[in-house]
């Protein structure tokens, strides 16, 4: 599914760079910050093993893409840095049939800080539905890379995955954001283990317009 995904991705990516104007991508129409907060167990997603919540903070470049009637579709360029707590709640979840099994869920069992630098490409659609206030939907996937391994996630190279809904309203130059988001970290099988995380959480924006 992810491979796919990231096929889609890419397709979307090239076949909206070459519709749009020579200069478009090159302008940089606004420029923000986003906090965002997010967790496994929720009303949607929810697992006994283990819990993870996340703290994520992304600088955020917009580029317009494309206009179409009432339509804005941009680029978003996000830099970002997640903060995560994450705890292995189930030791069972560490079978038998691994090496140092016991050493495995004496350590995966442990609270643990994770640090995820990550650098996201998110593709925007945008509509004014009334005056001052729009609606976003966001697609989002990014490289990244994870500080610490846990039973779920490999250390090292990963990917993240993101999907926002929410409303903006404009004042001035600036621009309020609110949302929330659905997210998902893993690894395409790279390295294992990749049982990777599903998230759930709100996110809140702050942008500058620029002329």
């Amino acid at each position: 599914m992810h491979k796919y995904l990231l096929v889609v991705f890419l397709f979307v990516f090239t076949f909206t760079y070459g519709q749009s104007e020579k200069d478009s991508i090159r302008k940089l129409k606004k420029f923000g910050i986003l906090y965002n907060s997010a967790k496994q167990n929720n009303a949607l997603f929810f697992d006994k093993d283990y819990n993870y919540k996340t703290d994520v903070l992304k600088f955020q470049f917009f580029y317009n893409l494309k206009d179409w009637e009432q339509w804005d579709f941009n680029l978003i360029l996000q830099p970002q840095v997640q903060i995560a707590n994450h705890q292995l709640l189930n030791e069972f979840f560490i079978t038998p049939d691994e090496s140092d099994f016991l050493f495995l869920r004496e350590k995966f069992t442990q609270k643990k800080a994770i640090s995820v630098y990550a650098f996201e490409l998110g593709f925007q659609l945008r509509r004014t539905l009334f005056e001052n206030i729009s609606f976003e939907a966001t697609l989002g996937l990014g490289a990244a890379y994870i500080d610490v391994e846990t039973e779920r996630l490999a250390q090292g190279f990963t990917f993240i995955e993101n999907f926002s809904l929410g409303l903006v309203s404009s004042f001035d130059n600036s621009e309020l954001y609110l949302g929330t988001n659905l997210g998902h970290v893993s690894n395409f099988n790279i390295q294992m283990p990749n049982s990777g995380y599903n998230l759930l959480g709100f996110e809140i924006g702050y942008r500058i317009n620029l002329k």
